[in-house]
This record gives C-alpha cells, structure tokens and sequence, in this order.
C-alpha cells in the first residue's frame, strides 16, 4: 500500500480539494486535519495580497480610485465569452458601484441587473477576487435579494477572468446615491430619506476629462486633487523628485504638492488647491503637468544631491492604502 500523500505530494490546487469542516482529516488524503493541510493552504492563498489587483483591466487607475478616493461613482463593464468557464454568463452588463446599501458587496435587483459595490467590508489580500466572488454569489442568489458581507472567498475566478477588456470602464460620478434604486423618482418616502441622509456624507467630486485617474474634490473649506498614476514606482518617485527638485510639481497657481501615498500597487500623488479652484480650473494645469511628467519619466541620467533631497521628501510623505 502507498503512504498517504502529504500536502507536497498531493496536489498543490487547494481548488481541487473540497472544503470540509477545520477538525475533519483532510480529503487529500495527508491524515491531517484539514486545517493543519489544505485548509492551511486556501486560508494563506485568501490572504495572500497581489499588489496590482486591478492590473491587466481597462482603466486600472480608475478601478484603484472608485475603490479607495471616489465617495459615489458608476462605470459599467461586461463579462467575456470565457466567463461562462466558471460559471458567469457571457455578454453579461454589470454595474461597478462605490458603495451599495448597507456596504453590500452586490445587489441583484428584482428585474436581474446586477451592481457590485467596490467598497466593501470584507478584504482579502486580492480586491479583484474579492469583487468576481461577489458577481459570482450575486448572480447565484434571488433576484430582488442584497448580499451580506460573508467569510474571505476561497480560491476562484478573478475580475480579469471574468471582463470583456474591449468594453471599457468609462466613469460617471454622482452627487449621491440614487443609482441604488432602478426609479428613484417613484421611491417612497422612506426610500427617499434614506438616499439623502447617504448622499449628505458625499463629499464633491468630479473627475478631470483630460487625464486619466484624475479626481478633484472639495474636503471642508478645501479644493484637493488626488491623481492615481499607473507608472512603476521607482521611476515614478524619480521623475517627482525631478519635478519637484525643479520648481515644477505644482498645477495651478497657488497649488502646492503635498505628497503621495499608495493604493493597490499605484502611487496617487495630492495637491492643496488654491482655495475656489473648481475642477474645471485644474484641467489644463493638469494636462500641461501630465506633460512635464512624461518627459521626466524618460530621463535616465542618475539624480542630482537637490533631485535626491528632493525625492527623500517625497517618499518620507507616502502612507499605504489596502
């Protein structure tokens, strides 16, 4: 009789393993309980973080910011011929939400459609998983039937599995949250309220038309620019520093840098804008600033004693965003 297989000769697909309870002897036949074997596995590969989850999709900037810096937003997107591998109907439109009621994952409304929410409760280490496991679950429950925020999604398709990348991810922003209802204008009373308590946290947003992944927003008595840029890192704080070592990290008149910090495996540098600079104000200053950045990014020249002071400066101001 063969020894039993251990979690190195069995295979290494925790997928192809079924889910059993933690204390029951794991199926791959190791003699282990299945949380000291494959369990082990699928919770490490649940909580593994992929730094870019949103790489490889049209408009990863703006995936990036609808999850982390947009208050209420809408793009719609449309599931690939290959979807139907693993489970999700082909040609399929989709709503890609902000925020959905009670921070639900998805909605699946009473006529079918379904809305994913992008700022959900429940995180893993792969925000792109975390939201194809929702569709997934969404297009498995009842029409007419919110998803509740459940347990970390065990191994499964991702949204770059799921997406047709010719359809696009075309952002619309809103001042708040009447996407949420298919009518909102035959909504009761109640349902009226409750889209206007929601829509009064919503800070003023608005995406800039001449650059990608640009989104101006006032904060209180302030005018800020948060643009997630899609450059590798390393050379993106070089060219900054060059910029900024060089009088020309500013946008409009009276703006000023005030640093960086990271979301999903992208930089999004944030400007203090001159105060009455509306979003329309930023836009050819923006424009002109996405040139200056170009043209740094294709220096290759080692950086100066100012451009490395420079670039000190902008690294010791960046914090992480998950």
């Amino acid at each position: 009789m063969s020894a039993p297989a251990s979690p190195s000769t069995a295979s290494s697909d925790a997928q192809s393993v079924p889910v059993v309870s933690p204390r029951q002897p794991c199926p791959c036949g190791s003699g282990k309980r299945y949380k000291l074997c494959h369990g082990r596995r699928a919770a490490a590969e649940a909580t593994a973080l992929v730094l870019r989850p949103f790489e490889g999709l049209p408009g990863e900037v703006d995936w990036v910011a609808l999850r982390e810096i947009v208050p209420s937003a809408t793009a719609t997107v449309r599931t690939a011929a290959g979807a139907a591998e693993h489970g999700v109907p082909a040609d399929l439109e989709v709503t890609v939400a902000t925020v959905l009621p009670m921070a639900a994952p998805a909605l699946r409304r009473a006529d079918g459609s379904v809305l994913l929410g992008l700022q959900a409760p429940v995180s893993s280490g792969d925000a792109s998983r975390d939201v194809a496991a929702a569709l997934v679950r969404a297009l498995a429950s009842e029409p007419g039937t919110p998803l509740t925020p459940g347990a970390l999604p065990g191994p499964g398709p991702r949204l770059q599995d799921l997406l047709d990348p010719a359809a696009g991810f075309d952002v619309v922003v809103h001042d708040g949250f009447d996407f949420w209802l298919p009518d909102p204008a035959t909504a009761d009373a109640s349902a009226r309220a409750a889209l206007e308590e929601a829509g009064s946290s919503v800070v003023p947003t608005a995406r800039l038309s001449g650059v990608d992944g640009a989104y101006w927003c006032r904060a209180g008595e302030r005018e800020l620019l948060r643009w997630v840029l899609p450059q590798e890192e390393q050379g993106l704080l070089d060219a900054l520093a060059r910029l900024h070592a060089a009088g020309g990290s500013s946008l409009a008149a009276g703006s000023r840098y005030l640093g960086a910090f990271r979301a999903h495996g992208l930089l999004v540098p944030v400007w203090d804008l001159a105060a009455g600079t509306g979003p329309d104000d930023v836009e050819e200053p923006a424009a002109a600033f996405g040139q200056r950045l170009a043209e740094a990014l294709t220096v290759t020249a080692p950086l100066t004693a100012d451009e490395r002071r420079a670039r000190a400066g902008v690294v010791s101001r960046q914090l992480t965003l998950r």
